[in-house]
């Protein structure tokens, strides 16, 4: 009898516990973890772009009809006031290139560039003096006015 009354009450005690955790507790818990891949995924690459300046990124594209298979290269040449200048082009990816995903657009740098790059973030302003691509970058340790050479 008492096993019986067990297995009654573990039954009974399995469906509240179901009953528990409803739905509005298990639907709480993946909508907190739905932004976070997101969030993660956005840095993770060396060279990051704002949501503006992806979409002008596709925007350009679309504008110029540029081929699937090309990305968005981001360079680094010598040249420019400072020592080094920044190059933004589309281009079809080599052997020797790092690509990662941002914002949907595939982004594209060779090993020496990613050199002075890591945690670069590109961003698309608009102002006064025109509008352009403008690249915040960490490493650097001094900028002209032009803001398009550095030197590190």
């Amino acid at each position: 009898m008492s096993t019986g009354t067990a297995t009654t009450e573990s039954h009974s005690h399995d469906h509240d516990h179901a009953h528990g955790h409803d739905h509005a507790h298990g639907h709480d818990h993946s909508h907190s973890h739905a932004p976070a891949p997101a969030a993660t995924d956005e840095p993770a690459g060396p060279v990051n772009l704002t949501a503006k300046a992806a979409e002008k990124v596709r925007e350009i594209r679309t504008e110029e009809n540029i081929e699937a298979d090309y990305a968005l290269r981001v360079k680094v040449q010598g040249g420019g006031c400072s020592g080094f200048s920044y190059d933004l082009y589309f281009d079809q990816v080599q052997e020797i290139d790092q690509s990662f995903d941002v914002h949907g657009v595939k982004v594209i740098c060779d090993q020496m560039s990613l050199m002075y790059l890591m945690g670069t973030e590109i961003d698309y302003v608009e102002g006064m003096h025109g509008a352009g691509f403008k690249f915040n970058n960490p490493n650097v340790k001094s900028t002209c006015g032009c803001g398009s050479s550095f030197s590190v």
